[in-house]
């Protein structure tokens, strides 16, 4: 990623930050209306689960300057989704209900700029991830 992408994706993240758990619902919420086969994947409180997205991505946007740093939670977090029952295909559309979400709480400054870099930034953790479900450990 550029600098120019990076200071645009926590840009639009530091909007998001006080707004987080509005985040995760909407997320949610579109993730689950677009494709209710997902629901099943998730057992526990959705509560909870929205606090471990945000931080998951929280966390990712800071490390955007170090990506390489990420990259082992990233992948640890690949490998128990999987045994979660989540697939290949799933995150494709976790990725369209996130950036649907972004779209709609950034409103203005979700600018085709901004959707660039956070594609680029979705794109690069859901192949992390993925590498950590394909080959484990």
């Amino acid at each position: 990623m550029t600098p120019n992408e990076i200071a645009c994706v926590k840009a639009g993240w530091a909007k998001l930050i006080p707004i987080a758990e509005q985040a995760a619902s909407l997320f949610y919420s579109r993730l689950f209306a677009t494709h209710p086969e997902l629901r099943l994947l998730f057992k526990g409180d959705m509560d909870e689960q929205g606090r471990r997205i945000m931080g998951m991505i929280h966390s990712t946007v800071m490390a955007l300057d170090d990506p390489a740093a990420m990259a082992p939670r990233l992948r640890a977090s690949g490998a128990r989704h999987a045994s979660y029952g989540v697939k290949r295909e799933d995150y494709d559309k976790m990725g369209d209900a996130l950036l649907w979400t972004l779209e709609q709480l950034l409103g203005q400054d979700f600018t085709p700029e901004s959707r660039a870099a956070w594609v680029s930034v979705y794109q690069d953790l859901a192949r992390t991830m993925r590498e950590g479900a394909e080959r484990p450990g």
